[in-house]
């Protein structure tokens, strides 16, 4: 059994931001070299750059989608956003930790926020997806419930994109 390091939550604040916000900045310039360093140009030359601009900011934002970021100290050190995927199912994009403060459970509490926020504007289920090259990531979502859409035992850079979904139970 795996056991998640216990967060000082007292120290930290989840903020709702639009994507214009400067707190956000911080998200987006270390995915930028998270994708470069991880992927260069397995998508294409400029990969990295094409898929933070791939959907307009304004997707991420009410009623049909959310960007939080978790600050410690008044410093960004996680995040992550949903759009509309369809009419019952939103799609989370740019899960996010900051590099100097992984492995304490940051991703899992953004996918908790995300998730309820998500249940708040009426989604019933989520649908990712995650690089070939993001083990991390990958093993993340499937222990947090998530289903792969995609056959595990296959090797992950013939997939490329590793989809997976999960179905929101309503909580009361």
């Amino acid at each position: 059994m795996t056991t998640t390091p216990t967060l000082p939550t007292s120290d930290l604040t989840v903020l709702s931001l639009p994507m214009r916000d400067p707190r956000v900045r911080p998200l987006l310039d270390e995915l930028a070299v998270e994708y470069e360093t991880r992927y260069g140009n397995l998508f294409g030359t400029g990969g990295a750059a094409e898929e933070l601009n791939r959907y307009p900011a304004e997707e991420f934002e009410a009623p049909h989608g959310a960007l939080i970021i978790i600050q410690e100290n008044g410093e960004s050190v996680a995040g992550g956003a949903f759009r509309r995927y369809d009419q019952h199912t939103a799609e989370l994009k740019r899960i996010w930790t900051h590099s100097a403060h992984r492995r304490r459970g940051l991703a899992r509490l953004v996918l908790t926020e995300l998730e309820n926020e998500a249940r708040r504007r009426g989604y019933r289920k989520l649908y990712l997806t995650t690089g070939p090259r993001q083990p991390e990531a990958k093993n993340l979502y499937l222990a947090t419930g998530y289903k792969a859409l995609f056959d595990l035992a296959a090797d992950p850079e013939d997939i490329k994109h590793l989809a997976f979904s999960k179905d929101l139970a309503v909580q009361s």
